[in-house]
């Protein structure tokens, strides 16, 4: 029987998706909310239906598989609800921006017994199915390093990072040649045109029989370059996309040892022939298939899933400034919860880190080594926790905050993620992301309203409601919050007043400092504990 498609969003990428179901003989439907985008389809497709609302999709019982290109923010909204109508979904890489929502998804699909493939098109490239051959019959030997390079000059986004955009391409692939997920990573990046929303990252992926892999991402190179480097013990392995006749090239290049000293010796490289069938024709007509005989895709919810966990720790190292995080817990790190205490999989948990009683650990939030959690808090996904932090009762922290080294939480105190929250009215979309920088403390039953940034060892007293950007080293209180002086690393107070200015010394622990216009600068640190040792 004829299957019917609809695709959801026609935009960048979503008309590639249009033009190949429509070539394929299944396109029924376009969907997209830009009304001139869809009045360009009625004119082009004129057998296509073509309309903005997505509801009248879900209640459509012709349609067989709904295909989803929105922008990846919407991604999870669009996939529950296709398969909460029962239909079965293609959605585009990312499955979803945080695991909760990714393991949401993969449920959802299994219960209702329905297809859930995600676009990782790179899988369903002739060159990646031939790179698998290669290492499957040891040509290469064995993988020593993988190298990925994904750059490009736009289209530059401002609801996702570039790790988001472009990465998860590479990830699949290298996940799916290695057959494993690395058991560590570490990614750095810079944002040079959206604060906080990365232009380039470089990130690293360690497994746990030595094999490095190594990602490079940004939509800010002067050129277009799609290059997948192998590296094994025999020979390297090049997969340059941008090529037309040398996509695959194979070079049998070797160390030798001439006079105690390894000498590089260089070889011609091989092409190898591949085929030329055009990858995303390949995907959807997979798509097609799974639907028609429900089959398991190839990039269906376990390789999601295997993606998204690897991008949220890379996410996490991102937002740590390129520090190690762990992806496999009980490999690595040995931390204690509570026997009352929920923690979901896909949490990334440091060692010697403390859970207590009634806590929830989502899956997609990442917590440092030695941070104490106390009893019935619960941190949400994309959560960033550094270490040593200390998290007191009753505290909520919410997606979009991102908590740093030494920070502490006191009891009750209150985060926010939307400024106009309403029951009735879902904005996950509109989040506002909130810092707690280095050592920075937050008094019981304070609140701090989402959007700003909480300066390194500043000092929030107990009730207050924090409605700006704080300063380092500042101490505010009150509703709304105030500068009303300044403190020293160790918490206690160097100077009175917003508008101080000179010199301070604290007379705790002997650390100076210089403080001008609302800013401190460190003159001598001096360790609180080494002080008064002697006292």
């Amino acid at each position: 029987m004829k299957k019917h498609i609809a695709v959801i969003g026609c935009g960048y990428w979503g008309k590639n998706l249009v033009r190949a179901f429509h070539e394929l003989g299944v396109l029924s439907t376009i969907c997209d909310e830009n009304e001139n985008v869809i009045n360009a389809y009625a004119e082009k497709y004129r057998d296509i239906r073509c309309v903005k609302n997505v509801d009248g999709i879900f209640a459509d019982t012709s349609i067989n598989g709904i295909v989803i290109a929105v922008p990846a923010s919407k991604h999870y909204e669009i996939a529950k609800s296709a398969l909460l109508s029962g239909k079965d979904v293609f959605v585009e890489k990312p499955l979803a921006l945080n695991l909760e929502d990714g393991y949401s998804l993969a449920n959802i699909a299994k219960e209702k017994g329905l297809i859930l493939m995600v676009g990782h098109i790179l899988e369903y490239h002739p060159a990646i199915d031939k790179i698998r051959e290669i290492i499957h019959n040891g040509e290469l030997g064995k993988i020593n390093y993988i190298c990925s390079n994904r750059l490009s000059f736009g289209k530059i986004r401002r609801e996702e990072n570039i790790l988001w955009s472009f990465a998860p391409h590479d990830i699949s692939v290298i996940l799916s040649i290695l057959g494993k997920l690395p058991v560590k990573v570490s990614a750095s990046g810079e944002s040079y045109i959206n604060p906080n929303v990365a232009d380039i990252t470089s990130s690293s992926l360690s497994f746990e029989d030595g094999v490095k892999a190594h990602i490079f991402v940004s939509w800010l190179h002067p050129f277009k370059e799609q290059k997948l480097v192998i590296v094994g013990t025999k020979k390297m392995l090049v997969f340059d996309d941008t090529s037309v006749e040398e996509k695959l090239v194979i070079y049998p290049h070797k160390v030798e040892w001439q006079d105690a000293m390894p000498v590089a010796l260089k070889a011609e490289g091989e092409v190898v022939r591949i085929s030329f069938e055009e990858p995303l024709k390949i995907e959807c007509g997979h798509f097609l298939e799974c639907i028609t005989k429900r089959l398991e895709p190839k990039t269906g919810s376990k390789n999601g899933l295997s993606v998204l966990k690897v991008l949220n720790a890379l996410e996490a190292s991102l937002n740590r400034g390129g520090k190690v995080v762990p992806l496999n817990k009980k490999a690595d790190n040995e931390f204690f919860a509570h026997e009352t205490a929920v923690i979901d999989e896909g949490s990334v948990i440091g060692a010697g880190t403390k859970i207590w009683h009634f806590t929830h650990i989502m899956g997609g939030s990442t917590i440092g080594e030695k941070c104490n959690i106390g009893q019935n808090c619960v941190v949400l996904p994309k959560v960033s926790i550094g270490n040593k932090v200390k998290i007191q009762n009753n505290v909520s922290v919410y997606t979009g905050v991102h908590v740093e080294d030494g920070v502490f939480l006191g009891p009750s105190m209150v985060f926010t993620n939307v400024y106009n929250p309403r029951g009735f009215i879902e904005r996950k979309n509109e989040y506002k992301d909130t810092y707690v920088k280095k050592g920075a403390t937050i008094g019981a039953n304070a609140t701090v309203v989402c959007g700003h940034t909480i300066g390194e060892y500043s000092f929030i007293g107990a009730g207050a409601v924090v409605t700006k950007d704080v300063p380092s080293y500042a101490l505010v209180y009150g509703n709304p919050s105030k500068v009303h002086g300044w403190v020293c690393f160790c918490g206690c107070k160097i100077a009175d007043g917003a508008d101080f200015s000179g010199t301070a010394t604290c007379s705790a622990c002997g650390s100076e400092f210089r403080i001008n216009r609302m800013t401190v600068k460190v003159i001598e640190k001096v360790e609180y504990a080494s002080a008064s040792s002697g006292a």
